[in-house]
C-alpha cells in the first residue's frame, strides 16, 4: 500500500479529516480562509485536511489542543463536518460565525452568543421532529460571556434565527414575529450544530459576528438578484471576527480548564 493510499484509507470520507487523534476541542467556521487565519493564532498549528470547503488544521492555543474546521455555507453541508469531527474524536465545539443583526441596538462588528437557535436549517426537520429544541450547553454560554467580558468585546446574549436560503424568494417569512419575539440574528448553520450536538452527548456553543443587518432586507425592490447594499468585507467586521475568534478560543481553554 502506498503512503498516498494509507491517508486516504486514514481519512473520513467527506472532509478527508483524520479519522483518528483529533484533539477533543474544535471551533468551526464556515470560509476555509477564516479556518487559516484562526489557525494562525495557534502555536504549533498544522493543517490536516483540505477537501471541497472542509480545512481543518489542528494547534494549540494557551496550553489546550484544538481543531479549527470549516464547514462551508448551509447546515446540510455543515452537519456532515461536525459528525465526521465527532468520529475522529471532537467532544467540544464552538462556532465562530458571521450574522445578520435583527434586534435593534446590535452593531456590526458586535458579537452574538445563542443561547438557542430557531430550526429553519433545511436538514434537522429530517433528522427529528420539529419539536426538539436546538440549544447550546450552558457551560459553552458562560464560557463564551465570560471571554467576551475579559475581551471587553461588545456582545449580546440571545436566541438566533438559522435560516437554509440566505435571500428570501416568493413565500412569506417569519422574520417579523421573529423580531417581535426579541430573536437577535440570523445565520445558517448553527441549529445544526445544536441539534447534532445535543442528541450525541456532545458540548455546543456558538458565537456570531454581526457582519450586516437582517437577510430580508438584502434584496432591492426591482432587482430580485441583488444583495443590495450587504458587505460583509468591512474592517469593522474584519475586526469583530479577529476578536471573535480570539474570544471563542479562549472559551475553549475555559471549558478544558472547567473539567479538571
Amino acid at each position: 500500500m502506498t503512503p498516498l493510499t494509507d491517508a486516504l484509507t486514514d481519512a473520513l470520507p467527506v472532509t478527508r479529516v483524520p479519522r483518528t487523534g483529533l484533539p477533543a476541542r474544535a471551533v468551526v467556521v464556515g470560509d476555509p480562509g477564516r479556518a487559516a487565519a484562526v489557525a494562525d493564532l495557534l502555536d504549533d498549528a498544522k493543517e490536516v485536511s483540505y477537501h471541497r470547503e472542509y480545512r481543518a488544521f489542528t494547534g494549540t492555543w494557551q496550553g489546550t489542543e484544538v481543531v479549527v474546521a470549516s464547514h462551508g455555507v448551509g447546515a446540510p453541508g455543515a452537519i456532515l463536518l461536525f459528525q465526521e469531527l465527532a468520529e475522529a474524536g471532537v467532544r467540544t465545539f464552538l462556532r465562530l460565525g458571521t450574522a445578520g443583526a435583527i434586534r435593534p441596538g446590535i452593531r456590526d462588528g458586535d458579537l452574538v452568543i445563542a443561547d438557542a437557535a430557531v430550526r429553519d436549517d433545511g436538514v434537522t426537520q429530517q433528522l427529528i421532529p420539529a419539536e426538539y429544541p436546538a440549544f447550546s450547553a450552558p457551560e459553552a454560554v458562560v464560557a463564551l460571556q465570560r471571554a467576551a467580558r475579559e475581551a471587553g468585546a461588545p456582545y449580546h446574549r440571545g436566541v438566533v434565527w438559522t435560516r437554509a436560503a440566505f435571500q428570501p424568494g416568493f413565500l412569506p417569512l417569519p422574520g417579523e414575529a421573529y423580531a417581535a419575539a426579541g430573536v437577535a440574528a440570523i445565520e445558517m448553520e448553527l441549529s445544526a450544530l445544536y441539534v447534532f450536538a445535543s442528541t450525541h452527548g456532545l458540548t455546543a456553543g456558538g458565537a456570531l459576528v454581526v457582519d450586516g443587518a437582517n437577510a430580508d432586507d438584502l434584496v432591492d425592490e426591482g432587482a430580485p438578484f441583488s444583495t443590495g447594499g450587504y458587505d460583509p468585507h468591512r474592517d469593522v467586521v474584519a475586526r469583530g471576527v479577529d476578536r471573535g475568534a480570539r474570544i471563542a478560543l479562549d472559551a475553549l481553554r475555559l471549558l478544558a480548564a472547567a473539567e479538571h
